[in-house]
């Protein structure tokens, strides 16, 4: 008993007594726990302090790098940067406001070769994410001691999604902007395209560079982007037929001389420049020089009307060819007859061209060809213009060929241009690619009567009501205008298996509005045609094609061609008297 006894009072043991103070050794022990803990939280605050100005600076910097920098990289000291473009370029528009070209933000990758740690394998990896570049030459471009190098311009987003992916140290991005052309070829001749820095380097691009590198508003242009497309598919179509190299397309505002519509084939996406076709590069309409053919006799016939030497009722004998030095001038399918002044112009007649010519004399047709701009670059608003190829010296048999378009090269738009000249009152404006303020109409100069225009309009309405030009004619819409099939140049003669054909034409030739030429270039016959590839069988029907869209939507109705007033304007009145009772010499001045 007395055992058990101690045992409870060892287990159970007084509690200590609050009023009674504790022993030193607890109250110092209270004190160390005390002040680790004090430290403890003291330690806690300024790691914490830490971390908030830790975190503080690295949103700053993520909110200057993304939001006030725009996600620029870091700039390098390179001169190099200086030709990064900062400003926006403005834009290229249709008449209607479609846009032809506009600038976007893309991305361009950069690296600077100090910082990249092993060039070979960082050219394995991004020969992976980047077409058209191969390791190698992004080994050689990283193999230089400058602190900066382009690696890449203009990338896509997925590509700088799949370059950020590698992680490769020693490479950035720069924001910059590229030029894009939505209607991708459509336009390609006229609008042009720009370098990779972004100047203009072809067409409206480069002739208004300035003012399209200002940012201001955008450049708007007469063309009709609606029947670009139009002309584009008619001459395309053409082509393909007849297997031609190559084709132009041009229709002209004959009241103030807008272009509506220019097209040259083959043509190039202004979107891909890496490695352009220079054939497809060439402009047809503009550039191109060659010698038009029978479409000049609208220019011979003008001319020796407003003369006043040869007369609308007057002729020439056409029944033996012309033989001058060591040529010979003869006809296509020939009459081998005397011919009026309108036959010579409907059947297309060198011989009888020829001979109208020399009533007007070499000085004479030579003034005349300079007064309607035949000499001279054209004044228009692209670079790419070519100038005339003209004789020198201008001799009698220059004077007899030029009548029947051989001798004298011109563009396609300088033949445009011309045209519109004949028929529309006498008054030749100048062209232009920029649409002009509405109801404006730019002074022009006289260079035939009113009187010759209107003859000039009746002929060419009987060509293509009775002559070489029937495929162009486009019921309802009253077309006029003249064919013309020319052997190309070789060498120091002509290639006979190589042609331009050609036909110009204006609508409604009653009271001209539009000018529209198709060109078509070393077309092949086929069984369609008979084998024939001159310009009536070729590009007439072209032009028949695209007057026939282009009408409805520019709200030219089809009119009854037979109508009284409609044959009052364009039937030709004459009785051209018997050439027999002049003893069958040409007449001339009657």
């Amino acid at each position: 008993m007395t055992r058990t006894r101690l045992n409870l009072r060892t287990v159970f043991k007084r509690a200590p007594n609050p009023d009674v103070p504790p022993p030193s050794h607890h109250v110092a022990l209270e004190g160390h726990v005390r002040n680790a803990i004090e430290t403890g939280r003291t330690r806690l605050v300024i790691a914490a302090a830490l971390f908030a100005v830790a975190f503080g600076a690295v949103g700053v910097r993520l909110a200057d790098v993304t939001v006030m920098n725009q996600g620029a990289e870091p700039r390098l000291a390179d001169a190099a940067r200086a030709t990064i473009i900062q400003s926006s370029r403005s834009e290229i528009i249709d008449r209607n406001g479609l846009l032809l070209a506009t600038s976007l933000h893309t991305p361009s990758l950069y690296a600077d070769p100090m910082a990249v740690l092993d060039p070979v394998e960082a050219a394995q990896k991004l020969a992976t994410v980047l077409p058209g570049i191969s390791e190698q030459e992004i080994i050689a471009k990283l193999a230089t001691e400058r602190r900066f190098v382009w690696i890449r311009r203009n990338l896509t987003p997925r590509q700088q999604f799949d370059i950020n992916r590698l992680g490769i140290p020693g490479f950035y991005f720069q924001r910059e902007e590229k030029r894009v052309y939505p209607q991708s070829g459509a336009a390609a001749h006229v609008v042009g395209y720009t370098d990779v820095d972004g100047r203009g380097i072809a067409g409206i691009e480069q002739s208004f560079d300035e003012v399209l590198r200002s940012g201001g508003q955008p450049v708007q242009l007469s063309l009709d982007l609606r029947l670009q497309h139009i002309v584009r598919e008619s001459l395309l179509e053409s082509m393909t037929e007849f297997q031609a190299i190559g084709a132009a397309g041009v229709v002209l505002d004959a009241r103030n001389g807008e272009v509506l519509a220019m097209v040259s084939l083959p043509d190039f996406d202004p979107n891909q420049t890496r490695s352009l076709d220079p054939d497809a590069q060439f402009n047809r309409a503009t550039l191109g020089v060659y010698e038009m053919g029978s479409t000049f006799k609208v220019f011979n016939h003008a001319m020796a009307l407003d003369s006043g030497k040869v007369r609308l009722n007057g002729g020439f004998d056409a029944s033996h060819p012309i033989r001058i030095a060591r040529f010979t001038i003869s006809d296509y399918h020939g009459k081998n007859r005397w011919l009026s002044v309108p036959e010579i112009f409907e059947h297309s007649s060198n011989i009888g061209s020829a001979k109208m010519a020399m009533e007007v004399g070499v000085t004479g047709q030579h003034d005349f060809m300079k007064k309607i701009g035949m000499l001279s670059r054209l004044p228009i608003e692209i670079p790419e213009a070519g100038v005339p190829l003209a004789p020198s010296p201008w001799r009698e048999i220059n004077l007899m060929t030029i009548s029947f378009g051989h001798g004298l090269s011109v563009s396609p738009m300088h033949l445009v241009s011309g045209v519109s000249a004949m028929v529309n009152g006498g008054i030749l404006r100048p062209v232009t690619l920029l649409k002009r303020e509405p109801g404006a109409t730019p002074p022009g100069a006289r260079v035939i009567s009113e009187r010759t225009s209107d003859q000039m309009r009746r002929l060419l309405r009987l060509v293509v009501e009775n002559g070489t030009g029937r495929n162009a004619s486009a019921e309802g819409y009253l077309v006029g205008g003249k064919t013309g099939t020319a052997e190309k140049l070789s060498g120091r003669g002509y290639n006979r298996k190589a042609r331009i054909s050609s036909f110009v034409g204006a609508f409604p030739i009653n009271d001209p509005k539009y000018i529209v030429l198709a060109m078509i270039d070393e077309p092949v016959g086929n069984k369609r045609t008979f084998g024939y590839a001159t310009g009536g069988w070729v590009a007439a029907p072209v032009v028949k094609n695209i007057v026939r869209r282009m009408a409805p939507m520019y709200g030219i109705s089809p009119v009854d061609e037979n109508a009284p007033e409609i044959r009052r304007d364009l039937v030709l009145d004459i009785a051209p008297r018997d050439p027999t009772k002049n003893g069958g010499k040409h007449l001339a001045s009657y």
